[in-house]
């Protein structure tokens, strides 16, 4: 799969002289070093990563880590030192003034902290902004700006003024604007952070929903580790202009690559960032219809278990036969659907743990996590308490009825 944007050893200094920066740079100085020496800045230091196509990928750092200014470097609204962006292939650095314009257009959508709202403007005369300028017919930048109302769940506020909506609500307007002009990339830097706590955890969760829906690549900026742990499906985290570490929510909670990162991570609840994929685990065998009880009966013998998920040809998950059961309508020549049970816990594979802890605790059977009706796997007590602890799905124990 083709990268949606990479970035290349992306480096800016603020100041007069950006090349004695650079030197200094590979004569391995410090950021400190070259501001005493020079008196020049260094705000983002040789930054390689890159982005698939519906990737969220979130960019942290505390103030003054450089992270705002990358994502600034990123779509050129400053010009990078040394380095190169790329854009579907294209590289943003090397385009001319028109080029750059027309790409940020058709390819990249901007959401920042501050709603930057027009106050007289109706929320559909905001959201449809962008194309406005652009050029676009009237009935057609209506219609998609419509649609990208109803996309963020403003259907309905369409004719009142920023002024009557809240903070949360201007937020959506911001976002919806971003998605009226219909980019495959969204840029959102510190877009929540002035939002109070349970209207920021309301957009976190209104993100998810719209990728799962919209498959943006989303490139997200934030100071927050429980918002990048969050909402990332990887995450950089930076310090001092430089790019210390990147990894899934999992490989960062588990190997921190410093003591900075360690630093983070130490008191982070895991119930909250870890979620049903990554600790379950594949039943040791399962039966199929096909089996009939008495091999179903061969294969909990020889897995030392007492009861197995009965699955079809095409994996979906049909029900749970105990022992008792499938010796019954062997002696019996009934039809396995007969005697299955249903009442097993079921759970989808991005469920947080910490929702999975209450079920854990009062189910008879292990919680089944599913997708799309397909068996992926399954989670005992012992494996949630494992993923607690360690964070690791190979520490998981399964544990059968």
């Amino acid at each position: 799969m083709d990268n949606k944007i990479e970035v290349e050893q992306l480096t800016k200094i603020f100041g007069s002289k950006p090349e004695e920066g650079i030197q200094q740079l590979k004569e391995g100085k410090s950021k400190d070093e070259i501001l005493e020496n020079t008196g020049m800045t260094v705000g983002v230091k040789e930054a390689s990563f890159s982005v698939k196509p519906g990737e969220t990928f979130v960019i942290m750092g505390l103030s003054g880590s450089g992270k705002s200014t990358l994502i600034r470097l990123i779509n050129r609204l400053i010009d990078p030192t040394a380095g190169h962006v790329k854009i579907d292939g294209e590289d943003l650095t090397t385009m001319n003034t028109q080029t750059l314009l027309e790409t940020r257009r058709e390819k990249l959508g901007m959401v920042f902290q501050k709603f930057g709202l027009f106050p007289f403007r109706t929320i559909l005369k905001n959201v449809e902004y962008g194309l406005e300028i652009q050029g676009v017919d009237k009935e057609k930048r209506e219609k998609q700006a419509l649609k990208a109302i109803e996309d963020v769940g403003l259907k309905g506020y369409e004719q009142q003024l920023p002024k009557q909506l809240s903070g949360g609500m201007q937020q959506r307007v911001g976002l919806a604007r971003a998605l009226a002009n219909d980019t495959d990339i969204l840029l959102m830097d510190e877009a929540f952070s002035a939002l109070d706590p349970l209207i920021r955890q309301e957009m976190q969760d209104e993100l998810i929903e719209l990728q799962e829906k919209l498959n943006k690549t989303v490139l997200f900026i934030t100071h927050d580790l429980d918002e990048a742990l969050k909402l990332g499906d990887r995450i950089a985290i930076m310090k001092d202009g430089e790019i210390v570490q990147i990894g899934t929510a999992e490989e960062i909670l588990d190997n921190p690559a410093n003591d900075y990162v360690s630093s983070f991570v130490k008191d982070v609840d895991r119930s909250k960032v870890l979620e049903a994929e990554h600790v379950m685990k594949k039943p040791e065998v399962t039966s199929s219809f096909r089996d009939g009880p008495k091999m179903a009966v061969k294969k909990m013998e020889e897995a030392n278990m007492s009861s197995i998920f009965v699955t079809d040809k095409n994996k979906q998950l049909k029900g749970l036969l105990t022992i008792d059961d499938a010796i019954y309508i062997h002696k019996n020549n009934e039809s396995m659907e007969t005697v299955l049970k249903n009442d097993f816990p079921k759970t989808a594979p991005n469920t947080p743990l910490r929702d999975l802890i209450s079920i854990a605790s009062d189910a008879k059977y292990p919680i089944t996590v599913v997708k799309d009706g397909e068996l992926l796997g399954i989670i005992s007590r012992a494996s949630i308490l494992s993923g607690l602890v360690f964070g690791q799905q190979e520490h998981a124990e399964e544990v059968h009825a």
